[in-house]
């Protein structure tokens, strides 16, 4: 069984940052070199549509600059059971992969093997490839694929995993524009019996037009409404969003919290990686090392 110890630590008056970017940019971005602080947490996405080879060296090239790369395994979108295990023995063996992200991976129809992230987990492969962080989906708006029981349902199946498991778990949110509700849901969650650490996603600076085609491809209803409700206020920043507006109640709540599970951020870069990056390195989240669970240690017993 793993138990979550807090440790007296000094907290930081900024929240950390994690950043997710496309296989293809890992690979042939000029950008990315020295972009981020070393040891930054980079998720890579998958859609399903790039080979393991591509997602490999999208990894590898990202521990060649000296980040800490996260592949995203999007679960209904694997093929065989066989296929997984040749990848995750690929991420470790080349990549030095002890970190990823399990999503349900978004069709109706599974493309194989698996029908949702349990189904990965349970195969046992990351433990048997040494990895020890994994973090999967939370949904603090919903999802139109599920009713919000079914998504309570899966994160206590999931921490259930985390407790016979070697492995490491938290919950990474799919991003949104109210800092109340994400807030409200990522600390009510210990009340449904889930005590997993939570990332929430946010976007990072884009315009608001940008945001909405985003919100819409996600199917995050509630943010585009959010959006809409809010545009004219939004639309003074020169019709971009400022990530601050959400970011910066989620900070304080930490802050002042003693309690909340939330430890940090993960950025959508909608807006362009460089123009994310400079917004970070501005508000100093840059400055604190990403981490798993930031003044805190695991202890097993």
């Amino acid at each position: 069984m793993t138990t979550v110890v807090e440790m007296q630590s000094p907290r930081p008056d900024r929240i950390a940052a994690s950043i997710e970017v496309a296989p293809r940019q890992a690979i042939e971005s000029t950008d990315l070199p020295d972009l981020f602080p070393q040891g930054t947490d980079v998720y890579i996405t998958d859609i399903g549509t790039d080979p393991s080879r591509k997602l490999v060296d999208a990894a590898k090239s990202l521990r060649a600059m000296g980040y800490e790369p996260v592949p995203h395994f999007a679960s209904r979108r694997l093929t065989t059971r066989a296929a997984l295990e040749e990848r995750i023995k690929m991420m470790s063996e080349e990549a030095g992969i002890k970190n990823v992200l399990v999503i349900g991976g978004g069709l109706e129809r599974q493309a194989g093997d698996f029908s949702s992230t349990m189904e990965v987990l349970e195969t046992g492969f990351f433990d048997k490839y040494g990895i020890d962080r994994i973090g999967v989906a939370g949904h603090p708006e919903g999802s139109p694929e599920f009713s919000e029981e079914v998504a309570l349902q899966a994160l206590r199946l999931k921490k259930s995993f985390a407790e016979r498991s070697d492995a490491q778990l938290r919950i990474v949110t799919q991003f949104g524009f109210d800092a109340r509700k994400f807030i409200a849901w990522a600390d009510g969650l210990k009340q449904q019996g889930i005590d997993l650490p939570v990332h929430l996603g946010v976007a990072g600076p884009a315009k608001i037009t940008t945001l909405i085609k985003y919100a819409a491809m996600c199917g995050v209803g509630n943010s585009i409404s959010f959006l809409k409700k809010n545009a004219l206020s939004l639309t003074t920043l020169a019709t971009s969003h400022s990530p601050e507006t959400v970011v910066g109640p989620i900070e304080q709540h930490v802050l002042d919290s003693k309690t909340t599970p939330i430890r940090q951020i993960h950025v959508f870069a909608f807006g362009g990686l460089k123009k994310t990056s400079e917004w970070l390195e501005d508000r100093g989240s840059w400055d604190i090392k990403t981490s798993l669970y930031p003044s805190m240690t695991t202890a097993r017993n």
